[in-house]
């Protein structure tokens, strides 16, 4: 046996040439250690832990980038079953190879459910003429997916197939599962948190506490099984294995979502074998259509048995759905720690947003109620209200049209009362209100999302090593050297890409110009329908003319609001995609900012029209403006904001219900179809095995949409809800209200509809968070405009210190006399809205109120940006509770540190760390291995981005708010 001296200058050496290739560092350290345990071994050449058949550096060199094609076969447990690599044995001949065809009529039962699902379908149809490329294009597809199912064996990964199948197609199944020492180094390499110390679960909820201190009962409130406790927590370290809980037991210590991350992150990474060098993962294999899906198993059916909840063994689906995603439940809080355990945190937080927004619109929809309702009140005693609805004949009103004929003012009565409704001085208040409840929700939900992020283990969470897109990697037509990687990467020039981002901004400036076409449309539609129901002899019908125009454009708008979105969200999708962004992060930002912009302009672009530009160039009679020839439009008795509160109830409203259909209805209609697609080959499998398997049930589901469609719907309400707030009171109401079935419809949708989601990690809610800010500051000036141009407050006001107190003789104030020559031409005097002199030019009053309405504006947006600054300085982004546990965890970090490193460093014959399994003998090999691996650690540690006092992973900084 060679001296210990001989086998550390060997190790030695071998450890500068990792040095040299860093992405065989695991490879050579388990290389170093198999030869160290030959030489204290050499007569247990029998023993059954293969460690490694290390490749050339010549043929990893050539590999691909973040490949696994070449995983080595380490650590493999010979106790677990189907473990690929040189201890697989071939299969019997009962048990077909992967991709072989079963018999007609047959379905393989798989040993086991997996973790993950990959499915292809197969035509059989006999006699079916193809052509040369077809032929060729399913050779081709057949030779990547044979490829990657080979790749992904050799990565470590349990392969079985299942299929289903009959005389003319087949579904097969792949049905994947890592094992123990996968999962071991693939955690340590995604740096996967994982805990070390358990806490009793500490969320709280804001009402809850609200009620409790008021001793009053709440019933939001529900007992639910199997709470997830809460954990001190750390970075995963196969060397620090028995420092984490449950490190003893296999089968449970890494959760499914976890076990998850790690079998998309091989599947990612694992190449195929395309003619493009260095083109790995499963994405693009979806895209290519060599597989049909790819996605997690749920756990087992969300139907509750018939003991009923109280069932022993639930699973957390079932748990998930009995306890959230029941209609019943709408009165109750979510689960969210549960929703975490199971879909991860971004979904998780997706619904801790919706939940905390829902429950903030709830005092926002009460003093919204209350003022629409002191409206409605003010509507039989405001002085100018009934001067007009009692004037008969004294106010006759100038002509419409050239054909129309003249009209009294008095005939508008309705509408002036209903006008009332939405414009008084409540108003004012509320805006102000809403203006600074958007500023608190959104620092509020800053100190929420970093106590979420801190409880699950996100405060800290960072994408460094962010891995290429797909799509990316398929279309560069270069490779470049990545500085952070030091591996050769698809590359894709800046100076190309903001060429091609310079164009699409014209495609995006096109389709908004295609926005404004169809606004003038609408409006021109208005206009022409308000002329030709003025000429009608039905007195009703000619004095609700304006209105009835209005409310028709508004269902147009609507319609033409659609069908943009759907045409504009497929164009930014392949204008995003021609970009070529290089990763996921950057595509989705790109994206969303796109499909923003658009619907932003597409969705508020009329309400905008009729807050700030109808009504405002009309001109005067005798001197009337035209647009196309038509005389542009005017506001109505009631005013213009009448018109907007209802243009906004059409849109939002109108648009919440057809989502919320199609929500409901269309995943029905497509489940429909697959099962009535694939229902034949569940009667054939009928016929081989009871029941239908969980991997079958899964792929009748529809895929996961993700979470894009969703936060964009309530951007879009939080921008109705706080931009036009002063013209519709009712609005948050009407949101609440919508908000309560989203989340049950979304969150039934994730646990009875969709497919399970691989579970991602994120900190917060990304780039929306920004949006949101921008439009809580834009929802300050839009009202301060809408009061100021819009409302008769200011009017009113002016009118009250300068004429009379009582508001007598309002009504003639705010109308204008014809000039003479129209009068002269008419034979007849006329009034029209407006503050004019006799000749048209506009009168001192009108100077003046100009002038004091610039100036509410600038006060009212210096006074609300001033609240909420000051907001923002008293109310801190993280809780001092987070802080103090952060502070607490690090305490704990460098206790460990100190009371166990230097030791464990220092004793040259430690306790084995059994990551092969309980069956593995070999316990004085991991002696040897383990004491190399701490070696390899200290040149690790000099290289790593973390300093020596994170050994544990553990924070060390303050958790980031959202948005930083």
């Amino acid at each position: 046996m060679a001296n210990s001296g001989e086998l550390w200058a060997y190790f030695l050496t071998c450890k500068v040439g990792c040095m040299v290739v860093p992405s065989l560092r695991l490879m050579c350290f388990l290389s170093v250690a198999a030869d160290l345990a030959r030489c204290r071994r050499r007569a247990q050449e029998e023993d059954s832990a293969v460690l490694i058949d290390m490749a050339s550096q010549e043929a990893e060199k050539g590999g691909s980038y973040g490949s696994t094609a070449h995983t080595p076969e380490y650590l493999y447990d010979p106790g677990e079953s189907g473990v690929a690599g040189k201890q697989q044995t071939t299969p019997c001949p009962a048990e077909p190879q992967i991709g072989e065809p079963l018999p007609e009529h047959a379905s393989h039962d798989c040993i086991g459910p997996g973790d993950f699902v990959l499915v292809w379908e197969e035509d059989l149809r006999p006699g079916q003429q193809q052509d040369s490329i077809t032929r060729n294009k399913k050779d081709r597809h057949r030779a990547w997916r044979e490829t990657f199912l080979q790749n992904l064996q050799a990565a470590g990964l349990h392969v079985d197939q299942c299929d289903v199948q009959d005389e003319i197609s087949a579904v097969h199944y792949v049905l994947l599962s890592a094992s123990w020492a996968v999962l071991c180094y693939y955690a340590e390499d995604l740096r996967l948190k994982l805990p070390l110390q358990e806490l009793p679960n500490q969320a709280s909820n804001w009402s809850a506490n609200l009620l409790a201190c008021l001793g009053l009962p709440n019933i939001l409130i529900e007992d639910m099984p199997d709470v997830p406790p809460e954990y001190y927590s750390c970075q995963f370290k196969v060397s620090k294995l028995s420092r984490f809980l449950g490190s003893d037991n296999h089968d449970n210590f890494f959760s499914s979502t976890k076990r998850h991350q790690i079998l998309y992150e091989i599947l990612a990474k694992t190449p195929y074998g395309h003619e493009k060098k260095g083109l790995p993962g499963i994405d693009q294999l979806l895209v290519e259509g060599v597989f049909s899906a790819a996605f997690p198993l749920h756990d087992g059916p969300f139907t509750i048995p018939p003991e009923g909840p109280q069932a022993p063994g639930l699973s957390q689906r079932q748990v998930l759905y009995w306890h959230w995603a029941r209609w019943s439940k709408w009165s109750k809080y979510q689960p969210l720690d549960h929703v975490r355990r199971y879909f991860g945190e971004k979904v998780a937080l997706y619904f801790a947003w919706l939940g905390f927004y829902t429950g903030w619109l709830l005092p926002a929809a009460v003093v919204g109620t209350v003022v629409f309702l002191v409206g409605c009140f003010m509507v039989f005693s405001d002085t100018p209200t009934q001067e007009l609805c009692h004037s008969s004949d004294s106010f006759e009103m100038c002509p419409l049209c050239p054909d129309c004929p003249f009209w009294l003012l008095s005939s508008t009565c309705t509408l002036a009362q209903a006008g009332r409704l939405f414009d008084h001085d409540g108003t004012v208040f509320f805006s102000l209100f809403m203006a600074l409840w958007a500023v608190l929700l959104l620092e509020y939900w800053k100190r929420k999302s970093a106590t979420l992020a801190y409880r699950w283990d996100c405060s800290d969470y960072e994408d460094i090593e962010e891995r290429p897109r797909p799509q990316f990697a398929a279309a560069a037509p270069m490779t470049a050297l990545n500085p952070i990687t030091g591996k050769d990467e698809p590359y894709f020039p800046e100076r190309s890409r903001m060429r091609r981002v310079l164009a699409g901004s014209v495609v995006i400036m096109m389709m908004v110009a295609v926005v404004v076409m169809c606004l003038v449309s609408i409006i021109l539609y208005r206009a022409i329908m308000a002329i030709l129901m003025s000429k009608s002899s039905n007195t009703i019908l000619a004095a609700w003319a304006s209105r009835i125009a209005s409310l028709t454009g508004s269902v147009v708008n609507l319609i033409f609001i659609l069908i943009l979105s759907k045409i504009y969200v497929s164009l930014a999708h392949v204008l995003t995609k021609w970009e070529m962004h290089r990763t996921q992060t950057k595509f989705e930002d790109a994206f969303t900012l796109k499909v923003f912009i658009f619907q932003f302009v597409n969705f508020y672009s009329s309400p905008v029209y009729i807050a700030f530009f109808k009504g405002r160039f009309v001109g005067y009679p005798g001197n009337y403006h035209t647009l196309f020839g038509v005389r542009t439009e005017e506001c109505a008795a009631g005013g213009c904001l009448i018109e907007l509160a209802q243009e906004l109830l059409v849109i939002m409203v109108g648009k919440q219900a057809i989502n919320n259909v199609q929500e409901i209805l269309v995943p029905k209609l497509r489940g429909w179809w697959h099962r009535l697609r694939h229902g034949w080959r569940r009667k054939k499998a009928a016929a081989v095995g009871p029941g239908k398997a969980p991997w079958e049930a899964d792929y009748e589901l529809q895929p996961c949409e993700g979470l894009f469609h969703e936060y964009l719907e309530m951007v879009l309400q939080f921008g109705f809800v706080t931009i036009f707030v002063a013209a519709c009171p009712l609005a948050p109401l009407f949101a609440l209200l919508n908000n309560w079935v989203e989340i049950r419809l979304d969150a039934r949708k994730f646990v009875c509809t969709y497919r399970r989601p691989v579970a991602e990690r994120a900190q917060d809610i990304g780039i929306w968070f920004h949006v949101l800010a921008a439009i809580t500051h834009l929802a300050v000036t839009s009202n301060a405009f809408l009061l100021a141009f819009s409302s008769d407050f200011l009017p009113r006001a002016y009118y009250r210190w300068t004429r009379a107190r009582d508001l007598r003789g309002f009504v003639n104030f705010t109308l204008a006399r014809a000039p003479p020559t129209f009068a002269a031409a008419h034979n007849r005097t006329c009034r029209y809205q407006a503050f004019r002199d006799d000749d048209g030019h506009y009168s001192r009053t009108y100077w003046n109120l100009l002038a004091i309405r610039l100036a509410f504006v600038i006060v009212f947006e210096h006074v609300v940006f001033a609240i909420g600054r000051i907001l923002d300085l008293l109310v801190p982004d993280i809780p001092e509770s987070v802080e103090i546990k952060v502070k607490r965890e690090y305490y704990l970090a460098k206790q460990a540190l100190a009371e166990n490193e230097v030791p464990l460093l220092q004793d040259t014959t430690p306790q084995p760390v059994n990551i092969t399994g309980p069956q593995d003998p070999a316990f004085p090999l991991w002696a040897v291995v383990r004491t190399g691996f701490f070696q390899l650690l200290g040149w690790v540690k000099g290289h790593s981005r973390h300093s020596d006092r994170e050994g544990f992973g553990m924070r060390t900084t303050k958790p980031a708010a959202p948005g930083q």
